[in-house]
């Protein structure tokens, strides 16, 4: 019995520590969580940026690839038809594929990222 009396004359005198202690660890995780939520959304807006200039070459590319075979074809309808296939199939391979070629390499640098400043201490 004679530790309780000593644990709460221990917390009467380093009162003001404890509550310094504890403001500056709910600061630490704020900021640790301002940094990754920063980093999360910098990320994202990366895969944005990078997805949308994937669409707008993949739409020249369709279009151009569209006339060629057009004129190759002397027939538009033959040219716009094959290159409706083609990217209806290279849809398709990444629609099947889309775990292995986008999902997990996206969560494997998330976590990198995260980690890595764990790593570095």
């Amino acid at each position: 019995m004679e530790k309780s009396p000593n644990l709460w004359e221990f917390l009467e005198e380093n009162k003001a520590q404890i509550n310094e202690y504890i403001e500056l660890r709910i600061q630490l995780f704020s900021l640790q969580f301002i940094r990754k939520s920063s980093t999360i959304a910098g990320m994202l807006i990366w895969l944005m940026v990078l997805g949308a200039m994937a669409f707008l070459i993949s739409i020249f590319a369709g279009l151009t690839l569209g006339w060629w075979l057009s004129s190759i074809f002397n027939s538009p309808v033959i040219g716009f038809g094959l290159t409706t296939l083609i990217l209806g199939l290279i849809t398709l391979v990444l629609v099947l594929l889309r775990k292995q070629l986008f999902i997990h390499p996206i969560i494997r640098i998330i976590i990198r990222e995260q980690t890595r400043d764990y790593e570095a201490e």
